[in-house]
């Protein structure tokens, strides 16, 4: 039996992102019967949590998990941790400053997920990005094994730190659920729409994802969409809500959405997927989209271009995006396919387990 830490979440059940979901599904059905998983949670943002869930130990710290609490709250998860466990498995880079006094007290096997080049997104202050670039660094140079997400951070560390990383993707084929086409009727009829009749974007509402760009481009060709993400975030967030909510009847937002059933199907009856992310890694919510085999327009950066091995349409501001919707012959099939080949969870969670 092996013992594994996972560090670096706000924990499960999973309510919040990328990372959540990823422990969500490499916990339970996907997990071989000779791991035991111990997920360090916040009670901040998860009060009452269960003690364990899906087969997993759960272990609370009094902190946030996201924002300045998470250096603190990785801190002290790691600090928890170094007994008991075979390998611990840190996902992102916000306590990784503290490796090094990490290793010197525990020897088991370190993983490490960098994430998405989190010093660069827009959101965080030049000081913030400093100590971020730093955290990154030292995860590199203290971490058993690296893992990128995307061949793209692949290439960076590769080129930024001369090491090689190993590469595993999300999976996606969790968004894919089993209800009626009855109750796929009245959910649309819920929100007013109709099959093929409206495109959609799931999201953080951060600059990085070129929201403005989207929304920009649906207001000026009045082609429905559907806008799901954290409108009432922050300043971004809340002056495109302003200025965008109510004004336009062709656009629809909507605070995020964690209902399975609602969001397979709007995924499932958009005519377009619209990813405007321009930083990070794999994206989640472009491998979940990927599944349904909807034609895919992505902002056109490496990343993506990568996790669609560079087989849906490309944009790179608001009138190229309106030009790709005025074409009547963008198909979707081949992400379906693709999606089912590389990121179901069964074989994620297997390639997590081999580095144990």
């Amino acid at each position: 039996m092996k013992n594994v830490a996972i560090i670096g979440t706000q924990g499960v059940p999973a309510k919040y992102g990328g990372f959540e979901t990823l422990v969500e599904n490499i916990i339970g059905d996907n997990c071989s019967d000779d791991i035991r998983y111990t997920v360090f949670c916040s009670s901040k943002d998860l009060p009452d949590g269960p003690k364990e869930y899906k087969g997993a130990r759960l272990k609370y710290v009094p902190m946030r998990a996201n924002g300045a609490q998470s250096i603190p709250y990785d801190i002290i998860s790691m600090m928890r941790c170094m007994r008991r466990y075979d390998a611990v498995l840190v996902l992102g880079v916000s306590g990784c400053i503290f490796l090094p006094v990490f290793k010197l007290f525990c020897r088991k096997k370190l993983i490490v997920n960098i994430d998405g080049l989190e010093y660069r997104r827009a959101k965080w202050k030049n000081w913030v990005r400093k100590y971020l670039k730093m955290s990154e660094k030292l995860a590199v140079r203290f971490a058993d094994i690296v893992i990128t997400d995307n061949k793209g951070i692949q290439d960076y560390a590769r080129k930024e730190y001369n090491v090689e990383t190993t590469l595993i993707a999300y999976g996606g084929n969790h968004a894919l659920v089993d209800i009626s086409r009855e109750k796929e009727k009245n959910i649309l009829e819920q929100y007013g729409l109709t099959e093929h009749g409206f495109s959609m974007s799931v999201c953080r509402i951060e600059p990085e994802n070129n929201c403005h760009m989207t929304l920009e481009a649906f207001a000026k060709n009045g082609e429905k969409l559907v806008f799901i993400g954290n409108w009432n975030r922050n300043g971004y967030s809340l002056k495109l809500k302003e200025e965008y909510k109510d004004k336009y009847d062709n656009i629809l937002l909507l605070n995020s959405i964690y209902d399975l059933e609602i969001l397979y199907t709007l995924r499932k009856n958009a005519k377009y997927y619209i990813h405007g992310h321009c930083a990070g890694g794999t994206n989640p919510s472009l491998v979940e989209a990927m599944f349904f085999g909807r034609p895919i327009l992505s902002f056109d950066v490496v990343y993506n271009r990568e996790t669609t091995f560079d087989k849906a349409y490309y944009y790179n501001n608001a009138d190229e995006l309106m030009e790709l919707m005025k074409r009547d012959d963008l198909d979707g099939a081949l992400m379906s396919e693709l999606a089912q080949e590389h990121y179901t969870w069964n074989r994620i969670a297997k390639e997590y387990e081999a580095l144990y």
